[in-house]
């Protein structure tokens, strides 16, 4: 099996299971954008491999399957990033809604003292 075989047949199944997630709505449509994009340039980069040599002598890649690595691993860096950026984002919205909950907790339960305030000790008059 040459290289470029196993490299189209990695990609092809990179972008078959992006779409087969987006299917079954295990990956939302709008996070699985990169995912195919990555796979279709790495997928046109495998098949077409006069493209690859010359994407690899622009970037002075003596070894052009290397910038199918390369590729990759912009593409993990990127992505990483990015969903660093939304996991933090989504930790703040989190932070924000538990306190927001905790302050209507409070709220309710001093409506809930004023409308049934608890019971006083027992009058003891003589």
């Amino acid at each position: 099996m040459t290289l470029q075989v196993l490299a189209i047949a990695t990609s092809a199944l990179m972008l078959l299971g992006v779409i087969e997630l987006v299917r079954r709505q295990l990956l939302d449509e709008g996070y699985s954008l990169p995912w195919i994009l990555c796979a279709a340039v790495l997928l046109v980069l495998s098949v077409w491999r006069d493209l690859l040599h010359v994407v690899a002598g622009w970037l002075g890649v003596f070894y052009p399957p290397a910038v199918l690595l390369l590729v990759l691993l912009a593409f993990g860096f990127v992505t990483s990033l990015t969903f660093s950026v939304l996991f933090t984002r989504q930790r703040r919205e989190i932070a924000r809604l538990v306190e927001d909950q905790a302050l209507l907790r409070a709220e309710l339960q001093a409506l809930r003292a004023e409308l049934h305030p608890p019971p006083g000790p027992p009058d003891q008059g003589g």
